[in-house]
């Protein structure tokens, strides 16, 4: 197993980026590597599940394991057969105005290594206006 974190920073609000987190028929705005998901749920509670359909085919169930509306945390299973991560996530007030966003990916050293980017790129995209 191995752990890396991503932190990006954006002019967009706290509340409005977790906001995004918070509502799944959203993710796709910001993520572009999601296509769409599926889940009976309009917002990420403990329990709720689905799966995530991304441009490359590939669908992956999830389970949201924690949330913490207060703090604007966080955290998710993902897998795709025998591959599963973990992933948590945080927004934060950021210094002088907008958010910054860190990620957590849990999960076999490669995954989480190519995952990396791709991560990267989304949460630039999170915490950035007009998504």
């Amino acid at each position: 197993m191995a752990t890396r974190t991503v932190t990006r920073a954006g002019p967009a609000a706290p509340e409005t980026v977790w906001e995004r987190y918070a509502r799944p028929a959203l993710w796709s705005r910001w993520a572009p590597h999601i296509r769409r998901v599926e889940t009976e749920a309009g917002r990420i509670a403990p329990g709720v599940c689905g799966r995530v359909f991304s441009y490359a085919g590939v669908r992956v169930r999830f389970t949201v394991e924690q949330v913490d509306e207060e703090q604007r945390r966080w955290t998710w299973r993902v897998g795709l057969g025998p591959l599963v991560l973990r992933l948590c996530h945080e927004v934060t007030a950021a210094p002088g105005g907008g958010s910054g966003t860190r990620l957590t990916v849990s999960g076999p050293l490669p995954v989480v290594v190519l995952y990396r980017p791709v991560a990267a790129w989304a949460l630039g995209r999170l915490v950035a206006e007009g998504r």
